[in-house]
């Protein structure tokens, strides 16, 4: 306390009082133990694999006071500095990435500040390690020598490796590569390398081994996975070579060769042989052991063969020597040895060529006559041929093949050694063809096999063939196409055939001839093959264009073969065209075309082409015609008879046309005709009936004829409805009560009814022919004359049969009226009174009962009248 005076000891103890109260004590970090996550620090633990940047801490402490603290981190000099903080919050964030193989401690001091009082602490935080380092071995490269009699099982080099990691990082396996098809075997924890059990070196087979060493680390954590991390080396392990393999001879078999002009001493061949442990080889000493029949010596040290006699005293032709090659250790004692066998033969010189023999000694040349085509496998027997060569041994050893066209003929034996008869086989018959060959000409080769020289010899073979007939005609072609006009005269040409048969002499010679169903109208002359027509022939292509038939070529003895003639009769315009015979007259209405037609009976176009014209007409600007399909028709300008009547004075409308028809042909026909055109409107009738009649106009009879059929039809229905009605009254000869409904007919139906009379089973369209209007006014009498004939409406065609006389319809007044019937009844009843219909069963009986009644109601009404 600065600056304290002296008071009375009230305002002393006051005084002391206030300075106890404003005492400012220090910040102080909370001890939460090294597991905590906030304090001060002390001890913490942190992985080296944290990334940086990660919040590691935070640091937490109080002020006595509670006044806001803030917190601040720093290091020693000199050292990294790894963390940072927030000043106000105390978070501490990694700021230097951590490697525990470098620092595995780190001292931080720590402060915590309440403004006015600051406290440090030094902590020290432990890195602890994450598996981030791989193995790595040491003392590399590894190469080792071995000897190749090293006992399996035997340590031979021991590999290390090292992981700075802790714990099971840093702990270290050891295998190797492809261990299958190793000879070599690694302790996994000491890495120490061995032959595997069983496996022996070679030097011989395998000088060099090259073996691959896996070290593996035991795994661990990294950056929150599990990571295994691994090393490879390569050793190399040289063998050594030891004396355990005996010598090998180079280049066996051995043969030699002595001829029979070779001088004494000289060298034959040479044999040679090495140590078999290639690494130190031992030298090799060389001897014969058995076979030379002092014939032959050796060279000791060289190994060189060499004759000590001259051929001419050898006894044999081949000598049969057992070579001894053994190794010499360096005190010069002969240890290991091999053998060898080696083949010499006295060699003949080679100074004889083979030689062709025939039946008089050495010939060089051989002809043969014979027919072509022999069976194969044939032999020629007129070749009388020997080959000898006079050497001895291979020298005498010669081929034999024929040179010339290939596969006719094979020569036997191929193979000769000293001598052999040579035999000729036929082997292709068909090659072997007179009209190919007259002459087969070969040589005939002897040539050595397996001397140097080749020497050989050749003989000439000469075979001259005979023809035999084993050829058929043949034509040209297989088929003829030949054309002719239909205008041509009998015995003209139409083609020539031609067939040649290869075969000489008579057997060459062709006749021909003709056969098939298209033959009768030509011939064939049987040597030229020229076809021509019959003398009489006449040919129309209208009757028939086409001809088929088979020509035959043929030898004298009857070899033959066909070809198959296709004629065409080609069309030629000798036909003019023709009118029909209705030409003569048309009619025609105005705004509608008439036809004419002609027809050209040629066969082929443009000969039966036609084309229309109009030669003559007076006035002549008043039709066209097409050419092409003869349609004529008015100008287009004339449409109606009044313009006719204004251009002629021919009240009667009917005008003469001179029309011709032409064809196309070369030369062209023509045909004229006179005809009738009888001009005429349009009717005013209209409807199937109307154009019946105009259609007919031009051919009266068939309107007749249909007339007649329709009053037959008539005739016949009136007759049947009298037998029925004779018949009814006939069974009805008393007074019965009335059992028929009389009702008022309407005319539409009664009309209806006699149009079901007319349509006598045609169709709808005939009967509208007959059709007649219903005109119920024409039938009304004021004064009651039931006896007026009502004309019916005339067509301006011939009319139809009449209808049937019309029925008077009753009168609209509803007085009472009785009919008299044949049987006596009295049926009364009332006009506009509403029947009900009967079944249908019934219709026809109610009909005929209505017709009776009203023919009675007529007489009645008639006689009234002439009251």
């Amino acid at each position: 306390m600065k600056h304290v005076r002296h008071f009375t000891p009230f305002f002393v103890l006051c005084l002391v009082h206030v300075c106890l109260v404003h005492a400012n004590y220090a910040p102080y970090f909370f001890d939460n133990g090294p597991s905590s996550t906030n304090g001060n620090m002390a001890l913490l633990s942190l992985s080296e694999d944290t990334s940086v940047g990660t919040h590691v801490y935070t640091l937490n402490g109080t002020d006595p006071e509670g006044d806001p603290v803030t917190y601040g981190i720093k290091f020693e000099a000199g050292l990294r500095r790894y963390f940072g903080i927030d000043v106000n919050f105390g978070n501490v964030t990694l700021i230097e990435e951590l490697d525990r193989e470098k620092e595995d401690e780190i001292e931080v001091i720590v402060s915590i500040s309440d403004g006015i009082n600051t406290v440090d602490e030094k902590v020290r935080i432990l890195v602890t390690d994450a598996n981030d380092e791989s193995p790595e071995f040491i003392n590399t490269p590894y190469i080792v020598h071995v000897p190749e009699d090293t006992p399996s099982g035997s340590s031979i080099l021991k590999t290390e490796a090292v992981d700075r990691d802790t714990g099971s990082g840093g702990s270290i396996n050891y295998f190797l590569q492809n261990i299958h098809t190793n000879k070599f075997t690694i302790d996994r924890h000491s890495g120490v390398l061995r032959i595997k059990r069983g496996v022996t070196l070679d030097y011989e087979k395998s000088r060099t081994h090259f073996v691959t060493v896996v070290a593996k680390d035991g795994g661990g954590k990294l950056r929150g996975n599990n990571k295994v991390f691994s090393a490879t080396t390569t050793v190399t392990i040289n063998v050594e070579d030891v004396q355990d393999t005996p010598p090998m001879f180079i280049g066996t078999p051995y043969y030699g060769y002595v001829y029979e002009d070779t001088l004494a001493g000289s060298e034959v061949l040479t044999v040679i042989a090495l140590d078999g442990d290639r690494g130190k080889p031992n030298n090799i000493h060389y001897s014969l052991v058995n076979g030379s029949e002092s014939s032959f010596d050796i060279n000791n040290s060289t190994g060189a063969i060499s004759v000590i006699k001259s051929p001419n005293q050898m006894k044999k032709e081949v000598y049969e020597l057992k070579v001894q090659a053994s190794e010499l250790s360096v005190e010069g004692n002969a240890s290991v040895y091999a053998f060898a066998t080696v083949i010499i033969r006295i060699v003949d010189l080679n100074n004889h060529p083979p030689t062709f023999y025939g039946e008089n000694g050495p010939q060089n040349w051989f002809e043969l006559t014979m027919y072509e085509h022999p069976p194969e496998g044939e032999i020629l027997r007129g070749l009388k041929i020997t080959v000898n060569d006079s050497d001895q041994g291979a020298n005498a050893k010669f081929n034999l093949r024929l040179v010339g066209p290939g596969g006719i003929f094979r020569v036997v034996p191929q193979t000769v050694l000293n001598e052999a008869q040579v035999t000729i086989i036929v082997e292709n018959s068909a090659t072997i063809d007179y009209e190919q060959f007259q002459v087969l000409s070969f040589k005939l080769l002897a040539i050595e096999v397996n001397t140097p020289e080749k020497f050989s010899s050749t003989a000439d073979i000469v075979i001259r063939l005979l023809d035999t007939n084993d050829n058929v005609p043949k034509f040209s072609s297989d088929y003829y196409i030949a054309r002719i006009p239909e205008n041509s005269p009998g015995g003209s040409n139409v083609v020539a055939v031609t067939a040649t048969d290869p075969d000489s002499g008579l057997w060459g010679e062709v006749k021909y001839s003709i056969y098939g169903t298209g033959t009768d109208l030509f011939l064939i002359h049987p040597s030229t093959g020229i076809i021509y027509t019959q003398p009489w022939a006449v040919l129309d292509a209208e009757v028939s264009s086409k001809y088929n038939f088979y020509v035959k070529a043929e030898d004298t003895e009857g070899k033959y073969s066909l070809a198959e003639v296709f004629i065409t009769v080609l069309d030629v315009n000798d036909h003019p065209p023709e009118f029909n015979e209705n030409i003569q007259e048309k009619t025609m209405i105005i705004g509608s075309p008439v036809k004419i037609e002609a027809v050209d009976q040629d066969a082929e176009e443009p000969n039966n082409i036609v084309d229309y014209s109009i030669m003559q007409a007076d006035p002549a600007n008043v039709f066209d015609i097409n050419q092409s399909t003869g349609e004529i028709k008015l100008k287009s300008y004339i449409r109606s008879l009044d313009i006719i009547h204004n251009i002629t004075k021919n009240k009667d409308c009917i005008w003469s046309l001179i029309v011709q028809a032409k064809d196309r042909g070369s030369p062209s026909f023509s045909t004229t005709a006179v005809l009738k055109i009888d001009i005429t409107e349009e009717t005013l009738h209209k409807g199937p009936m109307a154009a019946f009649l105009m259609q007919t106009k031009d051919n009266p009879m068939k309107a007749l004829g249909v007339l007649a059929g329709v009053m037959g039809i008539m005739v016949m229905i009136t007759i049947i409805i009298s037998t029925v009605m004779f018949w009814r009254n006939k069974r009805s000869n008393k007074i019965m009560p009335v059992r028929r409904i009389i009702r008022k007919r309407q005319t539409h139906q009664t009309r209806a009814v006699r149009m079901e009379w007319l349509k006598f089973k045609r169709p709808s369209t005939i009967a509208e022919k007959f059709a007649i209007e219903d005109d119920t006014k024409s039938l009304k009498n004021e004064n009651s004359n039931n006896n007026i004939q009502i004309p019916s409406p005339l067509p301006s065609a011939p009319s139809p049969p009449p209808p049937p006389i019309p029925l008077l319809a009753p009168k609209k007044n509803s007085t009472e009226w009785s009919v008299p019937t044949v049987s006596g009844s009295l049926t009364p009843t009332f006009i506009n009174k509403q029947l009900k219909k009967k079944g249908h069963s019934s219709a026809h009986n109610a009909l005929v009962s209505e017709l009776k009644q009203k023919f009675e109601k007529r007489n009645a009404g008639s006689n009234n009248h002439h009251l």
